[in-house]
């Protein structure tokens, strides 16, 4: 099979298309022939070497496809079953095993490109609004990167429930479709300093909660949005990490609560893992959930995906098919 490769760590570089064997599968493992794959920042960080994982590996950890061979012990799917999955590595590949614990099946009216556009964005969004800080409708929120892959799904969402949302984008045309996923109100960022305009638009009262997954640029400003006892949600670092935090700078800040959530810990057993891909799946059906496909390329192009990806070029969802 068809497959890309990290052998070290680097820049986009270091990405290998080659060919490897297909995937032995396991007991409790399904084999799918992947039809899209889901392009993520996790897979830049590790690449990177930001974050570590062991040389060599392929890079990527969500798509769909159809079901080519099931382990003896796999009881939930059969060979042709549509299906995707998330948060199991070695993506970026024709073939990939993957336990049964970690697939969902894909209703047939959702075609595959949006099956894994959605499903890791998708259940972020969904744990950050229904689990992390269970936003309420009439409270008011900031959603950083509102024109990204999450962005425009939590700014559907958060809407859906009722809320107050306030985003910020880097360019027009990213400002627009915030706008069109519903955004109340939209900061261009790079023209406007975010705080200020946060306390103009919420009268001083700050927010109940700020979801960051842009970090080191971002974070000092969201603390200054929040009204007391509010929530910082930082789910991700596209700007870089941020730097250690002195727990009195909550205290000071107005006894803030702060959180560094991910999805695997929202996805502990079966249960949750269907009560969140099937929202998701239902509310798309249901045409209360858009899923923007901002770019598509094709598997070879790997290193062009994740370099527009990391230098925000990208709007929604970008796409790898073999």
């Amino acid at each position: 099979m068809r497959a890309v490769q990290v052998k070290e760590f680097g820049s986009s570089d270091v990405l290998e298309y080659l060919n490897l064997d297909i995937p032995f599968v396991s007991d409790n493992e399904v084999l799918i022939k992947q039809e899209a794959i889901g392009v993520n920042f996790i897979d830049i960080y590790q690449r990177s070497g930001a974050y570590q994982v062991k040389l060599p590996f392929i890079p990527g950890s969500e798509g769909s496809g159809v079901v080519e061979n099931i382990g003896k012990d796999v009881s939930n799917f059969k060979i042709g079953d549509r299906v995707a999955y998330s948060m199991f590595p070695g993506g970026y590949a024709e073939y990939i095993a993957v336990s049964e614990s970690n697939v969902v099946s894909v209703p047939d009216n959702i075609d595959f490109s949006t099956a894994a556009a959605c499903l890791l964005q998708g259940m972020t969004a969904h744990y950050l609004l229904y689990s992390t800080f269970k936003l309420q409708s009439g409270q008011s929120c900031l959603i950083h990167a509102g024109a990204g892959g999450v962005g425009l799904i939590l700014i559907q969402m958060a809407k859906n429930i009722g809320a107050n949302v306030i985003t910020t984008v880097s360019t027009e045309e990213k400002k627009q479709l915030a706008l069109g996923a519903g955004a109340d109100e939209v900061i261009l960022y790079t023209k406007e300093n975010f705080v200020e305009e946060v306390n103009k638009i919420t009268k001083g009262q700050g927010l109940e909660v700020v979801y960051d997954s842009v970090g080191q640029t971002t974070f000092d400003g969201g603390l200054d949005c929040l009204k007391p006892r509010g929530y910082m949600v930082l789910y991700g670092q596209s700007s870089g990490a941020v730097p250690p935090v002195d727990p009195q700078l909550l205290n000071r800040k107005g006894s803030i609560f702060l959180t560094r959530p991910t999805l695997g810990s929202y996805m502990l057993d079966r249960e949750e893992l269907n009560w969140r891909s099937g929202d998701i799946f239902r509310w798309i059906e249901e045409g209360q959930l858009e899923i923007r496909i901002g770019l598509s390329l094709r598997l070879k192009d790997a290193s062009w995906a994740q370099d527009d990806l990391a230098a925000r070029k990208t709007t929604g969802k970008v796409i790898l098919t073999p």
